[in-house]
């Protein structure tokens, strides 16, 4: 069964708000009770509670602080004085936690112009696989917190999503020309139910990066059409990615279900379900991916 997650996170511990803005709780207290530029509210037993105001205000100053600006300083400028040098400092931002920060406001505020400019200055920077190891995927992982917490609604990780998936598309397609002579072949697929595509957008400019070959299926692939895939293309790997919870029970059967008849390819899974799921590997053609570094490792084997 699918998540239920329509309706968006109405306040947030001061724990919570540390692990989604990457500022300590004792730096959050101090910054109320000393600049008064937190005011949350509190329960019956007086524990601290947040709103999505509250993580906008946060990330905003982190972001002013992390570029220089005293935080008195900070807490008395206007909130349209504060937007604006958000504004600024995101356009011209270096350091990686800077411009984590940056692109979650574009997201929760769904500024595409803020995210393009964002992007764009990364990307001239660091060049754009750089980008997308150092900045994206990061980003990427702090998405999943957001939507796994309730932090966003769909429709704003959607937004952020499809705007991060035509780049990567992009991208891909900059490396079809380049291939190794000895290229090997790569299926990358999302089986069926599982519709959250960036992940696997970022293998796929991995692999091709790296001078492979691959054919993209995308999402919601049955088993099936994989038999006929197989036939005609004879990949020597397939990649796919699970994140969709569509329940524990099905992470193994599928995994299973692969090895069996796919006895002489190798099966690379990345996604959060595998460890979610607790399944162990006890396949000898399943790898499972951890993190980007594991998945250029793994291409990297294959010559």
């Amino acid at each position: 069964m699918a998540p239920k997650k329509n309706k968006k996170k109405d306040s947030f511990s001061i724990k919570e708000l540390e692990k989604l803005t990457g500022i300590k709780a004792h730096t959050l207290r101090i910054w109320e009770q000393r600049y008064g530029v937190l005011v949350p509210d509190r329960t019956e037993t007086n524990i601290r509670t947040y709103d999505e105001n509250d993580l906008k205000m946060i990330l905003n100053i982190a972001l002013l602080n992390a570029n220089g600006m005293r935080i008195s300083k900070i807490a008395a400028l206007s909130q349209e004085e504060i937007s604006q040098h958000v504004l600024d400092v995101a356009e011209s931002a270096d350091q990686n936690d800077s411009l984590l920060n940056s692109l979650t406001l574009t997201m929760l505020e769904l500024d595409e112009d803020k995210f393009e400019k964002v992007l764009s200055n990364v990307v001239i920077k660091l060049g754009f696989e750089k980008a997308l190891i150092e900045v994206i995927y990061p980003f990427l992982e702090r998405i999943g917190i957001l939507w796994q917490t309730n932090t966003i609604v769909p429709a704003q990780e959607h937004f952020i999503s499809n705007l991060i998936r035509h780049k990567l598309i992009v991208a891909a397609d900059a490396q079809i020309t380049s291939y190794k002579a000895n290229a090997k072949r790569f299926v990358m697929f999302l089986p069926e139910g599982e519709l959250h595509e960036v992940g696997l957008l970022f293998a796929n400019f991995i692999v091709r990066s790296k001078g492979h070959r691959t054919v993209y299926l995308g999402q919601t692939v049955p088993i099936s059409d994989l038999d006929v895939i197989n036939e005609i293309y004879n990949p020597d790997a397939f990649f796919t990615v699970l994140t969709y919870q569509t329940g524990i029970e099905d992470v193994k059967p599928f995994l299973e279900q692969m090895h069996f008849k796919f006895p002489n390819k190798t099966i690379l899974v990345a996604g959060s379900r595998i460890e979610e799921s607790g399944v162990k590997n006890v396949w000898n053609n399943i790898e499972f991916v951890q993190d980007y570094q594991d998945m250029i490792r793994i291409v990297n084997s294959f010559g």
